[in-house]
């Protein structure tokens, strides 16, 4: 495999280590799957939130229970942000919910608020 990069001076210096893990690839793909195209950023992102995350969040001792439990708890409030959007229930502020609830202009509360 050498002799080709030598030849074509693709590549003045070869790490052996490093094509003798290229003869891994496929194999490895085909055990865990590729990306698919993915960014590898992306995949170290999902990795960090539903990984190690919880996994910093917990005791340690017998982490993986309390990971799963963490996991649960993540998506069961991210469920609940999603129907509370759907709903409006996340629009705006309290104070804006209750300055529209009272019929009070935003410029009346702005005029106060600069004297």
């Amino acid at each position: 495999y050498q002799e080709i990069f030598k030849t074509t001076e693709i590549v003045k210096t070869l790490s052996l280590l490093r094509q003798h893990s290229l003869q891994h690839y496929i194999h490895l793909i085909c055990l865990f799957g590729a990306p698919n195209g993915l960014c590898s950023s992306i995949t170290e992102c999902k990795h960090i939130k539903s990984i190690k995350g919880p996994w910093w969040h917990s005791s340690r001792y017998k982490g993986l229970g309390q990971m799963l439990v963490t996991n649960q708890h993540l998506n069961k409030l991210t469920a609940a942000q999603v129907d509370f959007m759907n709903r409006g229930m996340l629009d705006g502020t309290y104070l804006s919910a209750t300055i529209n609830a009272l019929g009070i202009s935003k410029y009346y509360i702005i005029s106060i608020c600069s004297n």
